[in-house]
């Protein structure tokens, strides 16, 4: 088979795998799961409202029992932005205000990230199966699995911002391409003092603007990632001049590269973001959607439109609450530092049915009890050995200067290292689902170092023994753990088995 066609249809094998995985018995468990209970009713209120509302007491029991009639008329306050429970309420849109339903997009953008994962990699490494392995890891990760499977906002946040980064990385090899006609075109050896071609259409920089706009609109914190992911594009540019023989491109390519990058990235992110706002902006229900007729005196009702001061000041109290003393005051049993998720320190329970009794609800008969768990908990055997191959990236990239490596690097740290000056307030796990597709991609491409390359003889077949016995092991991880991914009945001692840290993963 052609390497072309060959490596489409794998990328397409382990999507398809991905997304049958994901969408196993997904209706189960039939209840709200989690914070469910606030982004599966947002989205079905932005559905029929264009903003959040407030629920009846007890609507999430009777919302599991098909009783879906339970949204009052006042506006709720939320704290994150529309976009993620925008997309939860296409798939409440489809199949109505049911557990598959307002779960369903979230396969969809958990298989994404899975194919925008293998597609990254397999640019970066150049290699159709070194991608398929990043892709075919990611899909046996538990946290990835679980984070498939609910409908929470942090899957399409992740799925947005990778699929960012890939478009960033097919602009940078757009842009060296480009160079090298101008230099072919024009018969030129090299630039000198001239910087070349300003290249102002760059349609794969727009298009990861848009993405990161998107990622933004789900969380925030993509913000970072935005930011440290311009820098990183600005400095390929400037390479890519120097490398073209360019003189003094550093502060000249600043500015010629600079404006057109500031804007296709953070002006098209910022017009995104805002887009996402459209329904509360159009709307006269939400939440502070009249701030600033009720506040005419304040300089923004004065000087911007009502909505905008009004988006403005909503959020204004957005940020405070993230930030102020109420969350700072608040304690949570799962909250987890991030200094510990790499290495698995403090995973979640995102469900538990405790204390089954033998021979009832498909306990096995005997004296011991049993329980249903599910557990936001990366596959152990991947994570471990993520975060030393991390660790091997940022050498690869400072110390042997290979550039491919800067981008799991920068994906990761600008996606962890941020959460470190919020440690007074409570944080979790699973803020982590955002890192792990770039922790996944440096494994893959050091694996792929440990392979060799093509036609190396004994080389590459000790290689392909060593990696494959490695990707077999991580998927018989995977289903060991799989009955506390899947919410299934465990007598207690095969549960506790699982439990590999002990009462730091209970």
């Amino acid at each position: 088979m052609p390497g072309a066609l060959g490596g489409w249809v794998m990328v397409l094998v382990v999507t398809a795998l991905a997304f049958l995985l994901r969408l196993w018995h997904l209706d189960h468990p039939h209840k709200l799961v989690f914070d469910e209970i606030y982004y599966a009713k947002d989205a079905w209120s932005i559905l029929h409202h264009g903003y959040e509302v407030n629920w009846a007491p007890g609507a999430d029991d009777l919302i599991a029992q098909g009783n879906v009639d339970q949204m009052l008329s006042s506006p709720a306050f939320v704290v994150h932005p529309p976009m993620g429970k925008l997309l939860i309420g296409v798939g409440e849109w489809m199949f109505g205000m049911t557990p598959f339903g307002w779960r369903f997009m979230a396969v969809v953008f958990g298989t994404l990230l899975v194919t925008t994962t293998m597609l990254l990699v397999r640019r970066l490494s150049r290699s159709n199966l070194v991608g398929g392995i990043a892709g075919l890891l990611l899909t046996v990760d538990g946290l990835a699995f679980t984070m498939s499977r609910l409908a929470l906002l942090d899957i399409f946040q992740a799925t947005f911002l990778v699929a960012a980064v890939g478009a960033l990385v097919r602009d940078r090899d757009h842009m060296r391409a480009r160079l090298a006609d101008h230099l072919e075109s024009h018969g030129l050896e090299h630039l000198g003092d001239d910087l070349g071609p300003q290249l102002r259409w760059r349609p794969w920089r727009l298009l990861s603007g848009l993405l990161f706009g998107c990622s933004i609109a789900t969380k925030w914190n993509s913000l970072y990632a935005l930011a440290a992911f311009a820098v990183l594009s600005l400095a390929w540019d400037v390479g890519a001049r120097r490398l073209a023989g360019a003189r003094r491109p550093l502060l000249r390519g600043l500015f010629r590269d600079g404006a057109p990058a500031f804007v296709q990235l953070v002006v098209v992110a910022t017009v995104a973001y805002g887009a996402s706002w459209t329904r509360w902006l159009t709307t006269e229900g939400g939440w502070s959607r009249h701030w600033a007729i009720q506040n005419p005196e304040a300089p923004m009702a004065r000087f911007l439109p009502d909505a905008v001061a009004s988006l403005f000041a909503y959020h204004r109290e957005i940020y405070q609450f993230h930030t102020g003393a109420y969350i700072k005051a608040a304690t949570h049993p799962y909250a987890a530092d991030p200094w510990g998720w790499l290495v698995l320190q403090r995973p979640l329970a995102l469900d538990a049915v405790n204390d089954i009794q033998p021979g009832t609800n498909g306990c096995p008969p005997g004296t011991e009890t049993c329980l249903q768990v599910i557990t936001a908990l990366g596959t152990p055997l991947l994570w471990w050995t993520a975060a030393v191959a991390l660790a091997a990236a940022i050498l690869f990239w400072i110390g042997l200067r290979d550039w491919r490596f800067s981008v799991p690097v920068v994906g990761a740290l600008s996606m962890w290292l941020p959460w470190f000056q919020y440690t007074d307030r409570p944080l979790f796990y699973f803020y982590a689902i955002c890192i792990i597709p770039f922790t996944v991609s440096a494994l893959a491409m050091f694996l792929g170092k440990i392979l060799g390359p093509a036609g190396a003889g004994w080389r590459r077949v000790i290689g392909a023994i060593v990696v494959g016995a490695f990707v077999a092991l991580v998927v018989l991880n995977f289903a060991y753990f799989w009955p506390i991914y899947t919410d299934q009945v465990l007598p207690w001692s095969h549960w506790w088995q699982r439990m590999w840290l002990g009462d730091a993963w209970v």
